[in-house]
């Protein structure tokens, strides 16, 4: 029988032994590693003495997994914006270099999740496990690796597709005073990308979290999340956050732009944005300048909405559509943060209060509004029909404001009056309930056709239901056509008004028998 003692000593000896062979076969490597401390500490930021070696937008870890991002780069210190809470730092705490930029998380993984600006996800869904990550800070694509905007981005809104259209790969900035349903218009667009093979990035930046809630809610009811990713930099967040937020999610976007797929992101709103830059510039002791916002206010916002392209079909063809969204003041188009994105953008869609207070929803200031790219890739269908809406439009509202005062009008003014009142009508939509484009189509025949001329004002919801019906039951050959580059020829028009007129004539007034007999 073995000794216990021997078998012990034994076992002992092979250990000796694997640790000895370990040592021998060990080459400690020696690894710089450079470190500051911490010599302040304020809400947002950090002044960092030592890391003589840092560059401008690097990494850097704090105690606690806190990162931050060096942005002054001075020859004493350096000034970080903390992206994360800073209510556990004190000075003197040790600061490390990373050696590389801020990055974040993208792929299809990201898809029907919400993320904050850092990649992680607030839906409690689990890790995103995502095998590539993209600096958020990328340079715009050069002139020669794009293309020309081509093909039209449907809202389903018909203020806009017919009066102010948006081409995929184009900028349009949405801008109104508060509650004016500035994001209303956004949420539709994405809710409208359903089956149309675009993904869509929501960018909430510096919302309450109620109202990012409410947003997220909306989508999943309306099955909208599936193709969409949200990005949310609350409004409790440090102010680091919300000025990463908008540049993460045109980098998780700009992924799917370089597969080949068309991509609709939406920075709501821009405004918190430069508030956040602003705050955090004169934390830095940055020199102000105009409303104390810091001389490359402009710049943060142009790098940031040049990266929306179409891209040339030698790279893939994608296309990145950008809808930022900003906050005017007693509706004052003129100030200093909303010229810089008139001044970047490729239109405008404003929104008027006097309209929302009227009830006019969407309340889209038409004469205001502009696409300065979208025309073009609007549908040659919608030419055919909506070519002279905007004019008579614009006619309208500036003989409606003389008719408030009494003035005596002759039969062609009353006419002009008539038709802009139904063209308002129809221009208004319900929130969450975009309209396809054959349905669109059929009531802008129906509308320049001037069948809505002899229904009374009231009777043009009814009228809207019966001819989406119409719509609906169009042959499939001639909705192809709505949908392609083809015009409308005399007999799909005469077609569409023939059903039109059918569908419109139980609500007729008697004194319109006329309605029957047209072509």
């Amino acid at each position: 029988m073995n000794n216990p003692l021997d078998t012990l000593h034994a076992i002992f000896n092979q250990a000796y032994e694997g640790i000895g062979r370990t040592l021998q076969a060990f080459t400690p490597q020696l690894r710089p590693r450079e470190v500051g401390t911490i010599a302040s500490v304020s809400i947002g930021i950090a002044q960092v003495s030592g890391l003589p070696n840092v560059g401008f937008e690097e990494l850097v870890k704090f105690p606690g997994d806190l990162y931050g991002i060096a942005f002054n780069v001075d020859a004493d210190e350096i000034g970080v914006v903390l992206l994360g809470d800073c209510s556990l730092l004190q000075a003197g705490d040790e600061v490390e270099r990373t050696g590389r930029v801020m990055d974040v998380p993208v792929g299809e993984e990201l898809l029907g999740r919400v993320i904050d600006p850092l990649g992680q996800p607030l839906d409690e869904k689990g890790v995103i496990d995502s095998k590539q990550h993209l600096p958020i800070e990328r340079p715009a694509r050069p002139i020669l690796d794009r293309a020309p905007v081509s093909v039209p981005l449907q809202s389903g809104l018909i203020v806009i597709d017919a009066l102010i259209p948006i081409g995929r790969g184009q900028r349009e900035l949405i801008l109104g005073d508060r509650q004016t349903g500035k994001s209303a218009i956004a949420i539709d667009t994405i809710l409208n990308q359903r089956d149309q093979n675009v993904l869509c990035v929501y960018c909430a930046i510096g919302q309450r979290a109620s109202a990012v809630a409410k947003v997220v809610a909306n989508l999943r009811q309306k099955g909208a999340l599936e193709y969409t990713v949200v990005v949310v930099a609350e409004g409790n967040d440090p102010p680091g956050l919300a000025y990463i937020a908008p540049y993460a999610a045109t980098s998780i976007a700009e992924y799917f732009m370089e597969a080949g797929r068309d991509v609709l992101i939406v920075f709501d709103d821009l405004t918190h944005h430069a508030r956040a830059y602003r705050e955090l510039s004169l934390l830095l002791r940055r020199p102000p300048g105009r409303e104390a916002f810091p001389g490359d206010i402009f710049y943060i916002h142009s790098r940031l909405l040049e990266r929306a392209t179409h891209l040339t079909e030698e790279l893939h063809g994608g296309s990145l559509t950008a809808l930022p969204i900003i906050e005017t003041e007693a509706q004052d188009i003129s100030a200093y943060i909303p010229t810089n994105l008139i001044s970047i953008t490729d239109g405008q869609i404003y929104l008027s209060p006097r309209l929302f207070e009227l009830g006019i929803l969407p309340a889209v200031d038409v004469g205001k509004s502009v696409s300065r790219v979208g025309g073009v890739a609007q549908r040659a269908s919608y030419r055919a029909v909506a070519g002279d809406l905007k004019l008579a439009y614009a006619q309208f509202s500036e003989l409606e404001s003389f008719a408030k005062f009494g003035t005596r009008l002759d039969e062609r003014t009353r006419k002009i009056i008539d038709h802009g009142q139904r063209i308002r009508a129809l221009l208004q939509q319900p929130e969450f309930e975009p309209a396809s484009v054959p349905e669109q189509i059929v009531l802008l025949v129906a509308l320049t056709g001037g069948l809505l001329d002899r229904l009374p004002l009231g009777s043009i919801p009814e009228a809207e239901h019966a001819l989406k019906k119409v719509a609906a039951d169009l042959a499939p050959d001639l909705k192809k056509r709505f949908t392609s580059n083809d015009k409308l020829n005399d007999d799909d028009h005469k077609l569409i008004l023939r059903l039109a007129t059918e569908a419109l004539e139980t609500l007729l007034p008697k004194t319109h028998p006329e309605l029957k007999s047209h072509p």
